[in-house]
């Protein structure tokens, strides 16, 4: 079977996704400043980069420890070999990553119903978790290479959208040492987090655009942006009346639209892209224009560094090009 390298933060838009960043990104801090204190003190403890997890201490362990740092979760079986080859290669990189991210080994054996759960195919599969949020990483055996490959960009996804930073040398107490504290959060884009959280999307809109204006690189407020523009496009938008719309009229740059809203809205980003890609090839002047902007935006709500972007991007390429 071939990698599936999907890496999203999320199956679905998650209307408070960018708080729970936020709070993920606070309680980061507040267990490194912990570590930090402790190194001070000569009491930091080692913890292990590499260990297992069942599926009893699941809730427990992975998804607070996900908080602090990229967790790399390997579904494998012990005396399978494929499976066992690709523990070594990921144990391997998690020793030299030294704390970026830990590995949880999750024997299918003793974790079942977590495999059914999760819909666990084949092995070894390699999913992360990072701030609770659950990223497909790939299926099927993948090359130290290609793992090195994909690891560098779930670490770079933890640290720009959740601001989960994993600190080498902390864990493994090889170099634990004490680091200046984050700087405090911003006022403005906690107040456009909590008018997001409350459902008024005007008022989270013109927040985020506040924040942008004096800070036009501020990620955070991008895909909050982002994210508020698409619940207001969507609210009270009736969903079969608006797929059977785009069904009904293929070359309806309005209704193709609010369809790849509504797809990307329920998870289904990939064919909210498609969607648009097609509507692209298939329009031209200022419907196609105006298809080829919306794609851009959605990008925006994903990420420019998700895979399915960069993907979207080059289908996108291929259509006007």
């Amino acid at each position: 079977m071939q990698p599936r390298n999907n890496m999203s933060l999320r199956g679905a838009v998650d209307l408070a996704a960018v708080k729970a960043a936020a709070i993920a990104a606070a309680k980061a801090e507040q267990t490194r400043a912990a570590r930090a204190r402790q190194a001070e003190a000569g009491e930091a403890p080692a913890e292990p980069l590499v260990f297992d997890v069942t599926e009893a201490d699941f809730e427990s362990v992975v998804v607070p420890l996900s908080a602090e740092v990229p967790v790399v979760l390997l579904f494998w079986a012990e005396g399978y070999a494929p499976a066992e080859q690709q523990a070594e290669v990921l144990s391997k990189l998690a020793t030299e990553e030294d704390g970026r991210f830990v590995l949880a080994k999750v024997d299918v054996r003793d974790a079942q119903q977590l495999a059914a759960q999760l819909q666990i195919r084949d092995l070894p599969t390699v999913l992360a978790v990072v701030a609770g949020q659950l990223v497909p990483l790939f299926e099927g055996p993948v090359g130290e290479e290609d793992c090195r490959r994909l690891l560098d960009q779930l670490i770079q996804v933890a640290e720009q959208r959740f601001g989960i930073v994993g600190q080498t040398g902390v864990r493994s107490a090889a170099g634990a040492v004490a680091t200046a504290p984050e700087p405090p959060a911003d006022p403005a884009l906690t107040a456009a987090h909590e008018a997001l959280d409350q459902g008024d999307l005007g008022g989270a809109i013109q927040a985020y655009k506040n924040v942008l204006a004096s800070d036009p690189a501020n990620l955070e407020a991008k895909l909050g942006l982002a994210q508020a523009e698409l619940l207001q496009r969507t609210k009270g938008v009736d969903p079969r009346q608006a797929r059977e719309a785009a069904a009904q009229r293929p070359k309806d740059v309005d209704a193709q639209i609010t369809a790849a809203d509504l797809d990307l809205l329920g998870g289904h980003v990939e064919d909210a892209f498609a969607r648009l890609v097609d509507t692209v090839g298939a329009t031209a002047g200022e419907d196609r224009d105006k298809a080829r902007l919306h794609l851009l935006s959605l990008f925006e709500v994903i990420g420019a560094e998700d895979p399915r972007v960069v993907k979207a991007r080059g289908a996108l390429a291929r259509k006007l090009f």
